[in-house]
C-alpha cells in the first residue's frame, strides 16, 4: 500500500472534480467519528439506523494512525483534503441521483485502499449519510488489515459459498459506517465479479437505504478484468495515483479502459519507500 510517512499521507486532489466533471461533459476504546444532529427538530428528521445486529469490532486510534488511517481524527490535516472529495461526490450523486462509487488505481500498491477507508471515514462524518465500504478486491484484501481487525468472511463468502449479507457486516464501532472485508483469496475472481449473484449484490445495497454511499475499494485497472467487471455495475468511478510512481501512460491506459461517463476524477497520494511497487 503506498502512502506517505507513520504521521499520514498527504493525500490531495489531483484535480478539481468540478474540472473534470466539466471537461467530460464538454483503545482499545472504540473510535467513534460521526457528528451529532444540530437540533432536536433535525434529530426527529433523521437518525442512524441501527449497527446492533452487525458484527462489532472495536478499532484502536494507535493502529489505525500507525496504517495511516488518519481520517478518524478531526484534527488530521489530511482529512479537509477528503471533505473536499466528499464534497464533490456528494454533489455529483446529488445530481446524477448516484450512490455507489468505486475506489480503484491503475495498479496495486498505489494507495487504492487507504484513500477508500479514509474516504469512508470522511462520509461516515457527515450528517444525514451512512457509509458501506465494501472490499471488492478478491485478489488482496486490505481494508480490515487497514482497519487492524481480523476477518475470516468477505465477499468471496458471499459469491462462492452463498452466505448470507448479514454474516458479512462488520461495524467498526464508528458511527454511520460498516465495513465488508475479509475472507480468501480467489482465482476466479473476474468472473464472481460480473456474475449475476454480484449484480444483484450491488442493486441491493444501491436500494436498501436512500442515505447510504457505498465505496468499492476494487481491484487494480491493469491487472485483470476485475476492476472492468465492477465498473460495469456501479456509479461512479475515483482513480487514485501514486505520486513519483504512477506514468501518465499507465494512467491513460487506465482511464480508457473504464467507462468515461462514470470518472470523477483523481486523487494522488504520496508512496512510500517501503512499500512501494513497480509494475
Amino acid at each position: 500500500m503506498s502512502g506517505s510517512d507513520k504521521g499520514g499521507s498527504a493525500v490531495k486532489l489531483h484535480k478539481s472534480l468540478d474540472k473534470t466533471q466539466k471537461t467530460r461533459d464538454a483503545d482499545p476504546k472504540p473510535v467513534v467519528v460521526g457528528i451529532q444532529p444540530l437540533d432536536a427538530a433535525a434529530e426527529t428528521e433523521w437518525s442512524p439506523p441501527a449497527f446492533t445486529v452487525s458484527a462489532r469490532v472495536e478499532l484502536d486510534e494507535a493502529t489505525l494512525i500507525a496504517n495511516r488511517c488518519v481520517c478518524c481524527r478531526s484534527d488530521a490535516p489530511e482529512l479537509e483534503h477528503y471533505k473536499v472529495l466528499r464534497a464533490k461526490i456528494q454533489q455529483i450523486a446529488r445530481d446524477k441521483g448516484w450512490n455507489a462509487v468505486m475506489i480503484t488505481s491503475p495498479w496495486t500498491c498505489m494507495g487504492k485502499s487507504l484513500a477508500a477507508v479514509n474516504l469512508a471515514m470522511t462520509f461516515a462524518k457527515a450528517f444525514n449519510q451512512t457509509v458501506m465500504l465494501v472490499d471488492a478486491d478478491l485478489r488482496r484484501q486490505q481494508v480490515h488489515r487497514l482497519l487492524g481487525y481480523e476477518s475470516g468472511l468477505g465477499l468471496a463468502d458471499y459469491l462462492v459459498d452463498r452466505r448470507p449479507l448479514q454474516q458479512l457486516i462488520v461495524w467498526p464501532s464508528i458511527e454511520q459506517m460498516t465495513v465488508v472485508s475479509g475472507g480468501r483469496s480467489v482465482e476466479n475472481s473476474a468472473e464472481l465479479m460480473g456474475s449475476p449473484r454480484m449484480r444483484a449484490l450491488v442493486q441491493e445495497l444501491k436500494n436498501r437505504y436512500d442515505d447510504r454511499m457505498i465505496l468499492f475499494d476494487s481491484a487494480a485497472v491493469l491487472e485483470g478484468a476485475d476492476a472492468l467487471q465492477l465498473a460495469a455495475l456501479v456509479d461512479g468511478i475515483v482513480v487514485v495515483v501514486s505520486e513519483g510512481e504512477t506514468g501518465m501512460r499507465d494512467v491513460k491506459k487506465a482511464v480508457a479502459m473504464l467507462p468515461a461517463e462514470k470518472l470523477i476524477g483523481y486523487v494522488l497520494a504520496q508512496p512510500n519507500a517501503a512499500t512501494r511497487r513497480r509494475p
